[in-house]
C-alpha cells in the first residue's frame, strides 16, 4: 500500500463518560474484534474503531471512523467528540507508545540523528530531553506540526491543541527527571539484564524501567554498530526460559533495533558509504535476507544472522519498510544510466523477492517497483536515454525499457512513446541499400519477436508486429531476395534448402514475408524429382548409399523450422 496505516480502538466506560484510546493495532480485524470483546465482556458502554493513514507526502494522518457500537444516543459536545482526532495522547504513558515512538521520529529526524540515539533512548534519558528543551525552536516546531495536523482533521483549534500538548510534553520530561534523580533507571552490565528482567517482569512500569536500562547502557557507544552489538549481546544472553522476563528482553531490544534501522542516518553508518542507491538498496536488500557482507563490522554480522534465524521481527519489518520507502523516493538508482537503472531495479527485483512473506508484502512490492517504473518512462527520461541513437537502436530500446519495467499503465505509457519510432526515419533506415538485405531482413524479424515477447497490451503488439512485417515485405520487394534466389542457375533442391536455412535462421517475419517464403519453399518441393535430387546430394560413403529415412525426418525437422508441418511437407514432395 502506498500509505501506512494503523487502526485505534477507543472506548467509553458510563452514560456520559467521553472516548479513552484502548488501544493502537495494526491489523484492522484485530481491532474490530477488539472493540466487539470490549463491548461483550461489559468493560465500556460504547466502542469505536478509527482508520488512520499515514499521508508520505504532507506527514499528516487523515483518520476515518470504520466501526462504532454501544450506548451512544445521548448527545456529546461536538469538541468531545473530537478529543480522540484533537490530541494524540492523553497521559505521559502515551507517548511511549508505538504511533507516538512512531511521530517523535518523523518529527525529530535531524535531532536524533546529529546525536546518534533512537526515540526510545531520548524518552528514558534526562540528559538528551534537557538538551532537546534547550534547543526552543525544534522541540515547539514538532508539538506546532502535530497540532496544525491534528487540527485539520478536527473543530479544535491549533492554540488549544498546542497547549495540551506542551502540558503532556512536559509531565512526561518530569516524570523522567524525577526517576532519574530518584535511581529508578538501573545501570546493569550486559551480563545482568536477565537477572533485572527477571526483577521487574510483571510489574506495570517493566517496560519503562528496561529500556531505562538500556539507554543507559547505550549511552557510551560510539556509533551505530556498537550499539547494535551491545544490543544483541544482551539478548542473546536473555533467559532462555518462555515466560514474561524473556519476552520483556526480546520486545525491549527489538524494537529499539527497529527504530535504529529505520534511520537513514544509521543505516549509512552500519552499511557504509555507497555510490548510489543501487548499492545501497542492494546492500538493505542483503540484510533483509540475512545475507552477510565480507566488510560487515561486527553488530551488523550479528544482525545478519540474527535476521536469518528470523529472531527479529519487528526489526526485519523496519527494514522492509524502508526499502519499500527507498523504492517509492524520487531519487535515481543510478543517475548516471538509464541502462545501468534498469539493470538493477531488475537485479534488486529478483533477490528482493525472496524475502515477500510475513514482513514484507508482495502488494506493498509491486507498488514501489511500478512507482519505481513510472519515473522511468517520463518523456524527458526516455528522450535523454535515445539521444544518439539510430533508429532500430531506439526502438530496442524501448523494448528493454519494457522488459525491466512493471505496471500495465507504465507500459501503455512507453507504447505511446514507442509507436511513433516505427515511422520516417525507421523506414529509410531499413531501405538503405549500403547495408547488406539479409542483415536488415534478420534485423526486423529479431525486433519482431521481441514485441511479441514483450509485455504490451495485445492491440499494440498486433500494431508492432504488423508494421515490422510490412516493412520486411517492402525492404524483400525492393531487394528481390526470393528473385534473386530463383535466379540462381541451381536447381530446385538448391533453392529449397537456401531459403530453408534462412527461414530457420530467422531472416523472415510472420506472417507475410515468412509465409511467402514457405509457399516458395513448397513449389520448390512439388518439382519433378524433388526427392531423387535431395536423397543424391547427402553426403555418403563410396559403397554405403544415404539413409532415405533418416534424411526424411531430418528434411521434415526443418521443414517443421520453418513453420511447414510435416503433413503438409509429406503432401508436397514430389519423387
Amino acid at each position: 500500500m502506498p500509505n501506512q496505516i494503523h487502526y485505534e480502538v477507543f472506548r467509553r466506560v458510563g452514560a456520559k463518560g467521553g472516548w479513552n484510546l484502548l488501544e493502537v493495532l495494526p491489523s484492522r480485524d484485530a481491532a474490530l474484534k477488539l472493540a466487539k470483546d470490549t463491548m461483550a465482556e461489559g468493560n465500556a458502554t460504547g466502542v469505536k474503531v478509527m482508520k488512520e493513514t499515514y499521508n508520505d507526502d504532507t506527514g499528516d494522518y487523515l483518520s476515518l471512523k470504520i466501526f462504532e457500537e454501544g450506548l451512544n444516543s445521548y448527545s456529546v459536545p461536538a469538541a468531545a467528540e473530537e478529543t480522540p482526532n484533537a490530541i494524540p495522547c492523553f497521559k505521559p504513558e502515551d507517548l511511549y507508545s508505538y504511533h507516538a515512538r512512531s511521530t517523535i521520529a518523523r518529527l525529530l529526524v535531524d535531532f536524533l540523528a546529529r546525536n546518534k540515539i533512537t526515540v526510545t533512548e531520548l524518552i528514558h534519558r534526562a540528559d538528551m530531553l534537557e538538551k532537546l528543551e534547550a534547543t526552543g525552536t525544534t522541540f515547539q516546531f514538532a508539538i506546532q506540526k502535530v497540532a496544525v495536523a491534528q487540527a485539520a482533521s478536527s473543530t479544535v483549534g491549533v492554540q488549544q491543541i498546542v497547549k495540551g500538548l506542551n502540558e503532556l510534553t512536559t509531565k512526561a520530561c518530569n516524570r523522567v527527571y524525577k526517576d532519574q534523580r530518584a535511581g529508578k533507571f538501573p545501570d546493569p552490565e550486559a551480563a545482568q539484564f536477565k537477572l533485572l528482567a527477571a526483577k521487574l517482569a510483571g510489574q506495570g512500569d517493566a517496560a519503562y524501567l528496561f529500556n531505562g536500562a538500556l539507554a543507559r547502557h547505550l549511552k557510551e557507544c560510539k556509533g551505530w554498530d556498537e550499539k547494535v552489538l551491545r544490543l544483541l549481546t544482551i539478548m542473546e544472553d536473555a533467559p532462555k526460559e518462555e515466560g514474561k522476563p524473556r519476552e520483556l528482553v526480546l520486545s525491549s531490544i527489538d524494537s529499539i533495533l527497529a527504530e535504529v534501522l529505520g534511520g537513514s542516518a544509521a543505516l549509512r553508518d552500519l552499511l557504509g558509504a555507497s555510490e548510489n542507491l543501487a548499492e545501497m538498496l542492494r546492500k538493505l536488500v542483503d540484510l533483509f535476507l540475512g545475507r552477510t557482507r565480507p566488510d560487515a563490522a561486527d553488530g551488523l554480522k550479528l544482525l545478519n544472522s540474527h535476521f536469518a534465524a528470523d529472531t527479529l521481527p519487528e526489526a526485519r519489518t523496519a527494514v522492509a519498510n524502508r526499502i519499500i520507502a527507498e523504492f517509492k523516493a524520487n531519487k535515481r538508482l543510478c543517475p548516471e544510466s538509464v541502462v545501468e537503472e534498469l539493470k538493477a531495479l531488475r537485479s534488486i527485483a529478483n533477490s528482493i523477492v525472496l524475502g515477500v512473506g510475513k514482513y514484507l508484502s508482495q502488494d506493498d512490492l509491486i507498488a514501489a517497483f511500478t512507482l519505481r517504473s513510472e519515473r522511468l518512462v517520463m518523456p524527458e527520461v526516455l528522450g535523454n536515454y535515445l539521444e544518439g541513437a539510430a533508429p532500430d537502436e531506439k526502438f530496442e530500446r524501448m523494448l528493454f525499457v519494457e522488459d525491466n519495467i512493471i505496471g500495465a499503465k507504465n507500459k501503455r505509457a512507453l507504447s505511446v512513446f514507442t509507436l511513433p519510432l516505427l515511422t520516417g526515419a525507421f523506414d529509410a533506415h531499413f531501405h538503405n541499400p549500403k547495408i547488406p538485405l539479409v542483415q536488415r531482413l534478420q534485423r526486423l524479424a529479431n525486433l519482431q519477436a521481441r514485441v511479441n515477447r514483450s509485455g504490451f497490451v495485445d492491440v499494440t503488439k498486433t500494431q508492432m508486429s504488423e508494421k515490422l512485417d510490412a516493412l520486411a515485405v517492402a525492404v524483400e520487394a525492393k531487394g528481390r531476395l526470393f528473385e534473386s534466389v530463383q535466379a540462381r542457375p541451381t536447381n530446385h533442391v538448391e533453392r529449397a534448402t537456401t531459403l530453408l536455412k534462412l527461414a530457420t535462421s530467422g531472416v523472415f517475419t510472420e506472417p507475410q514475408l515468412a509465409g511467402k517464403a514457405r509457399k516458395i519453399i513448397l513449389g520448390y518441393l512439388s518439382q519433378p524429382g524433388f526427392l531423387t535430387g535431395y536423397l543424391a546430394q547427402m553426403p555418403r560413403d563410396a559403397d554405403t548409399p544415404p539413409d532415405s529415412q533418416k534424411a526424411m525426418s531430418e528434411l521434415m525437422a526443418e521443414l517443421g523450422k520453418a513453420g511447414i508441418t510435416a503433413e503438409t511437407g509429406l503432401k508436397s514432395i514430389a519423387a
